[in-house]
């Protein structure tokens, strides 16, 4: 006898008078409810200030930033996937209650808090800190190029753009000459004829213009050409006028760099590693810098030059900006080895261990440095003078000083060898013509050795071996887990403002990590659990466990030199 099968009863339009709890469904120790603890307990009085009093009750901010800041933890970045997440998932239908806020308004609030979201970051990093994750004490810092949104070919160079202006100086000037000689001697530069603004050339313009109208009609075929002509020469005045002005835009635009994407002003072409075509393509981008400890993110800032050595500085002071103090020790590759930063750090009393450019060379077993180097010739600290392979002194004979991008100045010594001609060893020491001439940074030299000292060190061995595994971890897990690899916004202030949230929505992913593995080896404790029972965060100004470092004056150039 056949058994007959009896299913579950299945009615997807029956109705719910008393709609069960959605929590219920979601488990203790599932992340959705470490975003809602954390922000529940966050200030969020600044936010206020963004709303106004009239008008339609606008979201709750808790509730948008939390929407927003869970949907970045599950790589949603943009505002259309997470409005339709607010709609099907249930997580953010619970973290959200019901809430359905369109792509707009998220989109809006995101740009609103522009400011603010920077002030949520570094109270989540307090938090991390009062929870035991980090300790504030040391610092791990890297960089890395982010592409920007911008298009790819829509590059202006900034020595293209002072070719091309010198270039049209000259045809204005060329061409106020053929107009009037008088007015070419009164409004032409000293030097090059390139004073000239795009409104006094309009002026000119105008002035010709009208002096032009005024005249008598011409009666001859002559006086006809000659007036065309004189029409003609005017009409090439304003558009030189007009060019010059875009010539200018662009100059101040471009400011201290050297590019800038005409779709994003703010981004700065740059080389990435992640080039496909492996052919050093530049493309428009931002220097990202970042702190970490314990692979939290402790600060992070966006620049617009491709280098590191001068985005230390700017980077640690904002790092005494958030947390009121400096961090007591300081790791950092060699990228960031410059007088200039060791400098600074000294000064401010962190214990740096920053590498410098041949560190890994000296480190190696067989390592013999060339004896006709400058870092191989024996010097006397007494006498001033260094030794050469042939045992000849060289004497001190003045010093050059070179300024940095950022104002500092550097001082370097010279010395210069009494007799090279006829020495049997000049082809293997140097190549150049008359007596050999060497320059020597000796404050350079002093900061490299003590830098020696302490990488070389039991801790120096140690921060050499987390480096690997600090901000360089966290580059691979943003880029490759989470899929941010590119910025979705244009212009810095908004790509610094898409970066926050990124960060707090990385922190948070990473420690709910760190607690499930703390729970999985015998806690009984669910992340949320921690957070439940965890008072308002206060001021940072009012906090007892932030001591304040002195700062560093390293970067003024008089001080340089007075030392």
């Amino acid at each position: 006898m056949p058994t007959k099968i009896h299913f579950r009863d299945y009615n997807p339009k029956q109705m719910i008078l008393f709609p069960q709890r959605l929590d219920k469904d979601i488990a203790e120790n599932d992340p959705v409810r470490v975003v809602d603890a954390v922000i529940d307990n966050l200030r969020l009085d600044n936010f206020k200030k963004l709303y106004k009093e009239r008008g339609r009750s606008p979201y709750h901010p808790k509730m948008m930033l939390k929407a927003v800041i869970y949907g970045y933890m599950n790589n949603l970045y943009s505002c259309r996937r997470i409005e339709g997440a607010l709609k099907r998932d249930i997580h953010f239908i619970w973290l959200a209650g019901y809430e359905q806020p369109d792509f707009n308004t998220i989109n809006r609030f995101r740009n609103r808090v522009k400011e603010e979201i920077n002030q949520v970051f570094t109270q989540l990093v307090i938090v991390l800190a009062e929870k035991g994750f980090v300790t504030l004490d040391v610092e791990y810092i890297d960089g890395t190029k982010i592409e920007s949104k911008a298009n790819k070919y829509t590059f202006v160079w900034r020595k293209s753009t002072e070719k091309n202006r010198a270039r049209l100086m000259g045809k204005i000037t060329a061409l106020l000459e053929q107009i009037d000689e008088s007015i070419a001697q009164e409004n032409a530069e000293q030097e090059n004829g390139q004073s000239f603004t795009p409104a006094e050339l309009m002026n000119i313009a105008e002035e010709l213009n009208r002096s032009l109208e005024s005249a008598p009609q011409p009666e001859t075929k002559e006086q006809k050409e000659k007036r065309k002509e004189r029409r003609n020469q005017i009409k090439q005045l304003k558009e030189h006028a007009d060019k010059l002005g875009e010539y200018d835009e662009k100059l101040r635009i471009l400011g201290d760099r050297n590019s800038y994407s005409k779709t994003d002003h703010d981004a700065t072409f740059m080389r990435m590693k992640e080039d496909a075509m492996n052919n050093g393509q530049t493309k428009p981008g931002y220097n990202l810098q970042i702190g970490t400890e314990n692979q939290f993110i402790l600060d992070f800032g966006l620049f617009q030059t491709p280098g590191d050595p001068l985005t230390m500085i700017p980077f640690y002071t904002s790092y005494h900006n958030r947390y009121g103090r400096l961090p007591q020790t300081g790791v950092a590759d060699s990228g960031y080895g410059s007088e200039e930063n060791y400098r600074f750090m000294e000064e401010a009393g962190i214990e740096a261990y920053v590498k410098y450019n041949w560190f890994h060379r000296e480190q190696r077993m067989h390592y013999e440095p060339n004896p006709f180097s400058v870092q191989a010739l024996y010097y006397d600290a007494d006498g001033d003078y260094y030794v050469c392979p042939m045992g000849q002194h060289m004497e001190r004979v003045g010093t050059i000083r070179t300024k940095t991008e950022s104002g500092y100045v550097s001082e370097s010594a010279r010395y210069k060898a009494q007799r090279c001609e006829g020495c049997p060893l000049r082809g293997r020491c140097f190549k150049a013509e008359g007596d050999r001439i060497i320059e020597v940074n000796h404050r350079l030299n002093e900061y490299r050795r003590k830098a020696r000292e302490r990488l070389t060190s039991e801790n120096g061995l140690k921060h050499r071996g987390r480096r690997c595994i600090e901000p360089e971890a966290v580059f691979g897990q943003m880029k490759y887990d989470m899929a941010y690899k590119r910025f979705r916004h244009v212009g810095l202030d908004k790509v610094k403002m898409d970066f926050a949230f990124f960060a707090i929505a990385f922190n948070l992913k990473k420690m709910c990590s760190k607690i499930a593995k703390q729970t999985k080896n015998g806690g009984n404790t669910p992340p949320s659990g921690l957070f439940l029972l965890f008072s308002p965060i206060i001021l940072t100004e009012n906090r007892t466990f932030l001591k304040v470092h002195k700062k560093s004056i390293a970067s003024s150039s008089s001080h340089s030199q007075a030392a």
